[in-house]
C-alpha cells in the first residue's frame, strides 16, 4: 500500500520510472563530473581521445550496431541543449554519430553543477526526462522494430547510389577543371586532375561530416552515411592522387611530385576548415534568422527510420539501383569501341560500389587499434588500409595498361581505376580523421598518419609501376 500511494504521488509507474532515470543520468554526471569538457592526460583519458580522432571520419557498419544498442536510451547532454535560460536537458543521442573533428581536449570548462543550484538541476532532469521517457513509450507503441538486415540492405543501398553519384561528380569535375575547358588542371603538372574534386569533397565533408551530420542523422542516420561514406568518400579519391604523381616521377619530374603532394595536402586540409567554418556560420545565421521558417521546422520533424517508411524507402532504393546498373550495362556495351571516355565513366558506375562497400566495411576497424589489449587506436586503420590497398591496385593497373597497351585494356582498367579504385579509395575521410588529429592535444599523429599512408603509398606503388616502366621501357 505504501508504494501505491508513492506512485500515486508521484504520478503513477511512468513517473516513477522517469524519475529513476532523470536520477541516473544525474548521478552519471555527477560520477563524471561533468565540470569540464577538458581532457586530462591520463591513460584512460588519452585512450579515449585516440579512439575519438580514429573515428572521426567513419567506424563503418558499427555505426549500425551503435544505434540499435542506443535504442535502450543513453541519457546524454548535449552542449546544443543549453538553452538561454541555462537549463541544460538532457536527449538521446547515438555517441557514434556525433559530429567529427570535436576537440576533447579544449580548455573550455564550464561546470554545470556550480553553474545550476541542486534543485534547478533535479527539476530539469526530472521534467525532460518525464518528457522523454512519455516520447519513447509513444514511439514503442506505434513503431515495429527494424530488422538488422533491412538496416544493413538500406545502408548498402545509400551507399551505392551516393557512391555513382560521386564517380559522376568527379569525372565531369575533371573535365571542367582540365585542359579542354579552365585548364587549371593537367597530367603534366602537380596541379593533378582530381585536385578540384578532392578540395570540392573537403570543403563539403566540413558541412556534411563534421558540422551538419548530426543535423541530417535526426532526419536518417542511413542518409547521413550514405552523404559522407558514400557521396564524398567517392567525389574524392586517394589512389587517383597518387597515381598522378607516379606518373610525374616516372617521367622524371620529381619536384612536380613532390609538390603535388604537398599542395594536395595543403588545398585539402585547408578546405576542410574553410568547410567546417563557412558551416558554422550559417548554422548561426539558420539559428537567429530562419529558425521560424516552416520548411527547416518540418525537415527536423521528418522520421525516416520508421519501419514502415524504411521498408518502402529501401525497395524503391533497391528499384533505382537497379534501374541505374541496368542503364549502365546497356550504354556501356553501346559505347565501348565508339566513346571511350563515356564508356569509362559507365564501367566505373557499375563497379564504384563495390569499392564504397569494401571502404565502409573496412572503417569498423577504426579506433580498434591492435592487439588484445589495443595499441595504436589512433591509427584510423581501416581508413589506412583501403587507400593503401587502392594505391596498390591502381598501380599495377597501371603497369597492365603499359604492358597490354590496347583500347579494350584501357577503357576496361581505367574504368575500374574511376570506378572501383576511386570509391575504395578517400581523401574527404582520411582529411576528417587529419583534421580531428591536429586538434588533439597530440598534434604529431596528423603528420604521422598522414606521412605513413601516403609515403607506405607511394612506396608500393613505386615498386609496382614505375620500376616496371623502368626497366622495361614502357613509354
Amino acid at each position: 500500500m505504501r508504494k501505491d500511494r508513492e506512485e500515486m504521488t508521484l504520478g503513477g509507474p511512468r513517473r516513477s520510472k522517469s524519475l529513476n532515470r532523470a536520477s541516473s543520468v544525474k548521478s552519471s554526471l555527477r560520477r563524471h563530473s561533468f565540470g569540464s569538457f577538458h581532457v586530462s592526460h591520463n591513460q584512460g583519458d588519452d585512450d579515449t581521445e585516440s579512439e575519438a580522432v580514429s573515428e572521426a571520419g567513419d567506424i563503418g557498419d558499427r555505426a549500425l550496431h551503435s544505434r540499435r544498442s542506443s535504442e535502450s536510451g543513453r541519457g546524454r547532454i548535449s552542449i546544443d541543449n543549453v538553452v538561454e535560460s541555462g537549463v541544460i536537458v538532457p536527449i538521446l543521442e547515438d555517441a557514434s554519430l556525433q559530429p567529427t573533428g570535436f576537440s576533447p581536449h579544449k580548455t573550455t570548462t564550464f561546470n554545470m553543477e556550480s553553474a545550476l543550484p541542486s534543485s534547478t538541476l533535479d527539476i530539469a532532469l526530472g521534467s525532460s526526462a518525464d518528457g522523454t521517457a512519455q516520447l519513447e513509450d509513444k514511439k514503442n507503441e506505434n513503431e515495429k522494430a527494424i530488422p538488422w538486415i533491412l538496416e544493413y540492405i538500406s545502408c548498402l543501398s545509400f551507399l551505392a547510389l551516393f557512391g555513382i553519384l560521386g564517380v559522376i561528380t568527379r569525372f565531369y569535375l575533371q573535365k571542367l577543371f582540365g585542359p579542354r575547358v579552365i585548364g587549371a588542371t593537367t597530367d603534366q603538372s602537380y596541379m593533378y586532375p582530381d585536385l578540384p574534386s578532392n578540395m570540392v569533397g573537403s570543403f563539403l565533408m566540413g558541412w556534411f561530416g563534421v558540422v551538419f551530420k548530426g543535423d541530417i542523422s535526426e532526419v536518417s542516420d542511413n542518409l547521413a552515411i550514405g552523404l559522407t561514406t558514400g557521396f564524398l568518400g567517392s567525389l574524392t579519391t586517394f589512389s587517383g592522387w597518387n597515381q598522378k604523381m607516379l606518373d610525374l616521377s616516372v617521367r622524371g619530374h620529381w619536384v612536380f611530385a613532390i609538390l603535388g603532394i604537398l599542395i594536395g595536402l595543403f588545398l585539402a586540409a585547408y578546405s576542410i576548415i574553410f568547410g567546417i567554418e563557412t558551416a558554422k556560420g550559417f548554422k548561426w545565421l539558420k539559428k537567429r534568422f530562419i529558425r521560424e521558417m516552416k520548411f527547416f521546422s518540418s525537415i527536423y520533424s521528418w522520421d525516416l527510420d520508421q519501419y514502415n517508411t524504411y521498408l518502402t524507402g529501401t525497395v524503391v532504393l533497391l528499384l533505382i539501383l537497379g534501374v541505374v546498373w541496368g542503364v549502365c550495362i546497356a550504354f556501356t556495351k553501346k559505347q565501348f569501341y565508339s566513346d571511350h571516355s563515356h564508356a569509362e565513366l559507365l564501367l566505373g558506375c557499375i563497379v564504384g560500389p563495390f569499392g564504397v562497400w569494401i571502404r565502409w566495411f573496412l572503417a569498423r576497424l577504426n579506433g580498434r587499434g591492435l592487439g588484445k589489449k589495443p595499441v595504436l587506436r589512433w591509427v584510423p586503420f581501416g581508413t589506412l588500409a583501403a587507400n593503401i590497398l587502392a594505391a596498390a591496385v591502381m598501380a599495377a593497373l597501371a603497369t597492365l595498361k603499359k604492358a597490354v597497351n590496347t583500347d579494350k585494356c584501357n577503357t576496361v582498367a581505367t574504368g575500374i581505376q574511376l570506378g572501383f579504385l576511386g570509391c575504395l579509395s578517400t581523401v574527404s575521410t582520411f582529411i576528417a580523421e587529419f583534421n580531428a588529429m591536429r586538434q588533439s592535444s597530440h598534434t604529431w599523429r596528423a603528420y604521422a598518419y598522414a606521412t605513413s599512408t601516403i609515403v607506405i603509398s607511394f612506396a608500393l606503388g613505386t615498386l609496382i609501376y614505375s620500376v616496371p616502366v623502368w626497366v622495361k621501357g614502357y613509354d
